[in-house]
């Protein structure tokens, strides 16, 4: 069976950076299992997984345009101490969900100066070309709750809570 739209597909993969250095990987967990065509994973790479059948396996380079896009200087800003109620240390590389005029977004914390924390709300891959080693493990029909759902239910895939 090839992979499609509406297909439940699991991969094994390992993604790096352009230094090789390991980003992330599914290296002895349950392969990630996805519902291909409904932008559960990064455009770039559904696009390559398209076509493909069990037992491929192979590596594609995704450009930030097809990941996590470009890096936006206007997605760093600078927020008061106060903001963080609560919170009593706040270092970099700390992360915090934040309310934006498009829903909740990730950020981070890269620099504290006095009162004044610096934020990233920039994905942390974002300008960074994604590298991934890919291996197909299986691709089966999705059931119809999965569909109307649009994401996989069950193991390596998407869990309610």
């Amino acid at each position: 069976m090839q992979i499609a739209n509406e297909k439940v597909v699991s991969i094994h993969y390992t993604l790096t950076n352009d230094a090789g250095e390991i980003l992330d990987s599914s290296e002895g967990q349950e392969p990630l299992a996805y519902l291909h065509g409904f932008g559960n994973i990064i455009a770039g790479l559904e696009r390559a997984l398209t076509g493909r059948s069990v037992g491929d396996k192979f590596t594609v380079a995704i450009a930030p345009t097809d990941g996590y896009g470009e890096r936006d200087d206007e997605m760093v800003q600078s927020v008061p101490r106060s903001a963080f109620q609560g919170v009593d240390e706040i270092h970099p590389g700390m992360q915090f969900q934040a309310q934006s005029p498009e829903g909740m977004q990730l950020v981070t914390v890269i620099g504290v100066e006095g009162d004044e924390i610096i934020l990233d709300g920039n994905h942390p891959m974002a300008g960074m070309t994604l590298n991934f080693a890919i291996e197909v493990t299986e691709v089966r029909e999705a059931t119809r709750e999965e569909l109307d759902h649009g994401h996989v239910h069950g193991p390596g895939g998407h869990h309610h809570h």
